[in-house]
């Protein structure tokens, strides 16, 4: 089945990021919008659900220019689709860093770990070096992004050791964001282990 960026080839990125952003805004989430709104980091928030955007993220399919397009703005749902619609391929190390530099929530570490990070060829290695940072953020990243790989891959027995002490060493970080995917984290490995 086509998706819309294949059957309108010669649209441009700025038109097909116009149409999103109209969709998106016919979406909106009034209640949902004003609530995330009082702690999000966006200029722009729609409050649009996540099945709606994973929706829209089919509609497009997988799209470099679009996914670029996306991520540049201020707008949560647009940096949400950026992750959804972004190809593994065309997601190099350089690009992966200039992303979670800007990355400022919880819930976008989250989005961009579930969608996109943890289907990267360098995935494990990229989140190892985030979840050593000191930035909380990148943290999150890393812990995000370790746990979907954890569920969907068996380890070597040096990488389970080596996760649960990266996930000791944040036992007392002053973040609980973090101490909270850590313990998930130790929580999967022991189950899905017997440790």
């Amino acid at each position: 089945m086509p998706t819309r960026c294949s059957d309108t080839a010669k649209t441009t990125v700025h038109s097909l990021l116009s149409t999103i952003k109209e969709d998106l805004h016919a979406n909106m989430n009034g209640v949902a919008s004003a609530a995330m709104r009082q702690t999000a980091d966006y200029r722009v928030n729609w409050g649009v659900e996540l099945p709606r955007l994973q929706a829209l993220a089919a509609e497009y399919g997988k799209n470099h220019d679009l996914a670029q397009a996306l991520w540049k703005e201020s707008v949560r749902e647009c940096k949400i689709l950026a992750a959804m619609v972004q190809p593994v391929e065309t997601f190099d190390e350089e690009l992966a860093e200039i992303w979670i530099e800007n990355i400022h929530t919880a819930e976008m570490a989250q989005i961009a770990s579930l969608y996109l990070f943890q289907y990267l060829p360098y995935a494990a290695e990229m989140a190892f070096r985030e979840i050593a940072s000191d930035d909380e953020m990148r943290q999150v990243c890393g812990f995000c992004t370790i746990y979907h790989i954890v569920r969907r891959h068996e380890l070597q027995e040096r990488s389970i050791d080596e996760l649960y002490d990266q996930a000791l060493s944040v036992a007392d970080s002053p973040h609980m964001q973090v101490r909270r995917l850590a313990n998930n984290l130790v929580a999967l490995l022991d189950e899905k282990y017997g440790r």
